[in-house]
């Protein structure tokens, strides 16, 4: 299944990131830029799931947490980013085999914070909202 999916992500333009450390064990990740906007893609597997048989909650939180962070240092040009808040709303549960879908967007910078939000889509059904405020650091700490 995890292959099928993966040819379908390249072929519809998707590319994976690559990642190190905890990300590494929740990806792959996958990235690709729609008219000007970033697209996130992360296909759940068994290694996914919590006591219910459903995709754990802190995969999700996950997810958007790191594709706003990633969409927040891309259009702002900034390398370094710590995440400063993040809420998180759980619309619908998640099943494993699904294929989650982030589209961050920013809603506000300044020269300090960057206030971002995101849905993580399921088959362009909403399961997720988050909302997330980005401290700009001026190197790695």
């Amino acid at each position: 299944m995890i292959d099928k999916t993966a040819a379908k992500l390249k072929s519809d333009g998707w590319t994976i990131l690559e990642t190190t450390g905890f990300m590494h064990l929740i990806g792959p990740l996958w990235e690709r830029k729609v008219d000007g906007h970033y697209e996130f893609a992360l296909a759940t597997e068994d290694k996914h799931h919590n006591r219910r048989g459903m995709v754990q909650g802190g995969v999700m939180m996950t997810f958007a947490d790191r594709t706003c962070g990633m969409t927040a240092r891309y259009v702002s040009g900034k390398e370094f980013m710590a995440t400063v808040q993040l809420d998180t709303h759980f619309v619908e549960a998640g099943k494993i085999g699904d294929l989650l879908i982030s589209r961050p967007r920013v809603v506000r910078s300044t020269r300090s914070l960057i206030f971002m939000n995101t849905e993580v889509t399921v088959d362009n059904r909403c399961i997720v909202m988050a909302n997330g405020v980005f401290k700009i650091l001026k190197g790695p700490e």
